[in-house]
């Protein structure tokens, strides 16, 4: 089974998914990967639309679901390359806020994934999902195949305790 790395912070009262990954690889070269549609393809999905507009369509690609899906909304909120970006999410009357920040020192980029408002009773379930994903980013990254990483073996119902845990302490 693979560890969990991710924590649940509370911040002024909020509950906040985060988790760490690190790349041997430039700054550059991550956000590329976390914000070129091409790139994204290989570990989660793809996007299409006008991001000068603030707002795009993204597809899941590795849920199972119908592949003519047009996807959900996504607005962004907060776009300064390569360091931030933050969107929020609409799809199925939920919404979600999701930042990605990174930063490099001695080539190796450390990307923070946080999930800020994370419903307490939904974190024993998306913070597997968020493992998974982003270990599929470090995997198609580092020349492996994403395709490897296994939800059902590895994430999840396996890492629901620690999630649980952290959310009732």
């Amino acid at each position: 089974m693979t560890q969990p790395t991710g924590r649940i912070e509370t911040r002024d009262g909020v509950l906040h998914l985060v988790i760490e990954r690190t790349f041997r690889a430039p700054i550059d070269d991550v956000w590329a990967a976390v914000t070129e549609p091409e790139r994204m393809a290989r570990w989660i999905g793809t996007w299409t639309g006008d991001s000068a507009t603030r707002r795009v369509h993204f597809r899941m690609l590795f849920e199972g679901g119908d592949p003519d899906d047009a996807g959900e909304e996504v607005d962004i909120r907060e776009c300064d390359p390569p360091r931030r970006l933050a969107v929020t999410t609409h799809a199925g009357g939920q919404s979600w806020q999701l930042e990605l920040d990174l930063s490099e020192a001695d080539g190796v980029t450390t990307l923070v994934f946080t999930q800020p408002a994370v419903d307490g009773a939904e974190a024993e379930n998306v913070g597997p999902g968020w493992e998974y994903y982003l270990d599929r980013l470090v995997r198609a990254e580092s020349g492996g195949d994403p395709a490897e990483v296994d939800f059902e073996r590895d994430y999840y119902p396996a890492m629901q305790e620690h999630y649980r845990a952290q959310v009732t302490g």
